[in-house]
C-alpha cells in the first residue's frame, strides 16, 4: 500500500513536469530583484515563487491531459503520467484547474492582482493557443506558443511594483528568442518522435540547414536582446551576457558550419547548452541587482 501510494503521489507530481518549472522560477527571481534593485525582499521573492510554482505546475498538467494521445506515440514522453495511465484523465485535470486557481488566488493575496491576473493569461495562453491550436498546426508553434514561458518575468516585476516596464518587456524577448534554439535543437535530435506523432516541428518540415540557419537567427536576437538592459544593470550584468553571448553564439555557428559541412551533429550539445546560457545570463543580472552598483546609464550620465 505505501508503494501505491508513494508511486500516485510521484505520478501527480511527474504532471508538473518539475524540471520545466526550475527553469521559470529560475527566471522570476532576477526579475524582481532587477524591479527592486538593491533590495532583497525574501519573503516576497518565496511567496511569488510559490505562486509561480502553482501556476505552471497548473499548465503542465493541462497540457499533459491534452496531449495525452501524442504522448503515447513519443519515445521521449511516453513514461508521463497520462501516457502510462498512472492516473486517470478526469483527476488530472481537477488537478491541473485547481492548482491554477490556488495560484491566482495566492498571488493575488501575497502580491497583488496584477500578478495573479497575469499568471491566469499564461496558464490560458499555454493550454488553449499553444496546446490545443499552435503545436498541432504549424511549424511557428515554438515561436509563438514560447511566450508562455516569458511570462515569469512579467509575474515576478508586476509582484514587486504593481505595474509593469520596458525592463521587463526586455526580460520577455530575451525568453521569446532564446525558446526557439533551445526547442528547435531538442526537436532535431527527436523529429521522428514529433514527425510520428503529427507535430509539424520545424525540424520535421525543414532540412536541417534551414532549421540551424534560424537558430543562428534567433540567436543574434537573443544575444543583441540582452544587451538592450545593459544601461539600466552594472558591469557585471553588462561582462557576463557579453561574454556568455559570444559563447552560445560561437556554438550555435559550429552547429550550422557542421550542418553545411555535411559532418555528423549532436543538437542535443546546443540544447543542453542553451539552459546553462539563460541560467548564466539571469543568475549575472540578479547578482549585479542584488549589489545594486551604479548603472551604466549613470556611469554615462
Amino acid at each position: 500500500m505505501w508503494g501505491r501510494a508513494t508511486g500516485k503521489v510521484l505520478a501527480y507530481i511527474a504532471l508538473t513536469k518539475p524540471r520545466v518549472i526550475e527553469l521559470l522560477l529560475v527566471a522570476t527571481i532576477p526579475a524582481m530583484l532587477l524591479a527592486d534593485r538593491g533590495t532583497v525582499d525574501i519573503v516576497l521573492i518565496l511567496s511569488t515563487l510559490f505562486g509561480g510554482w502553482m501556476g505552471a505546475a497548473s499548465a503542465n498538467s493541462l497540457n499533459c491531459v491534452v496531449d495525452a494521445d501524442i504522448d503515447k506515440v513519443m519515445k521521449r514522453t511516453a513514461k508521463r503520467p497520462l501516457a502510462r495511465e498512472a492516473v486517470p484523465t478526469r483527476n488530472a485535470l481537477v488537478f491541473g484547474l485547481l492548482l491554477g486557481l490556488a495560484s491566482f488566488l495566492w498571488l493575488w493575496w501575497r502580491a497583488n492582482l496584477l500578478a495573479g491576473i497575469l499568471v491566469v493569461i499564461t496558464i490560458a495562453f499555454y493550454v488553449l493557443i499553444y496546446t490545443m491550436v499552435l503545436k498541432r498546426r504549424t511549424w511557428q508553434n515554438v515561436i509563438w506558443g514560447g511566450a508562455a514561458g516569458c511570462m515569469p518575468v512579467l509575474v515576478g516585476w508586476a509582484a514587486v511594483t504593481g505595474s509593469l516596464s520596458w525592463q521587463p518587456v526586455v526580460l520577455f524577448l530575451i525568453i521569446f528568442f532564446w525558446t526557439p534554439p533551445h526547442t528547435w535543437a531538442l526537436a532535431m535530435r527527436y523529429k521522428e518522435d514529433y514527425k510520428a506523432a503529427g507535430v509539424p516541428m520545424l525540424p520535421v518540415i525543414a532540412t536541417e540547414e534551414h532549421v540551424t540557419k534560424q537558430i543562428l537567427f534567433y540567436s543574434w536576437a537573443m544575444v543583441v536582446t540582452t544587451l538592450v538592459l545593459v544601461p539600466a544593470s552594472g558591469v557585471i550584468y553588462a561582462a557576463i551576457t557579453i561574454v556568455a553571448g559570444a559563447w552560445f553564439l560561437l556554438m550555435a555557428h559550429q552547429l550550422y558550419r557542421s550542418v553545411r559541412g555535411g559532418a555528423q551533429v549532436k543538437p542535443l550539445r546546443l540544447f543542453l547548452q542553451s539552459n546553462n546560457y539563460l541560467a548564466i545570463v539571469f543568475v549575472g543580472l540578479a547578482v549585479d541587482s542584488v549589489l545594486g552598483l551604479q548603472t551604466i546609464s549613470d556611469m554615462l550620465s
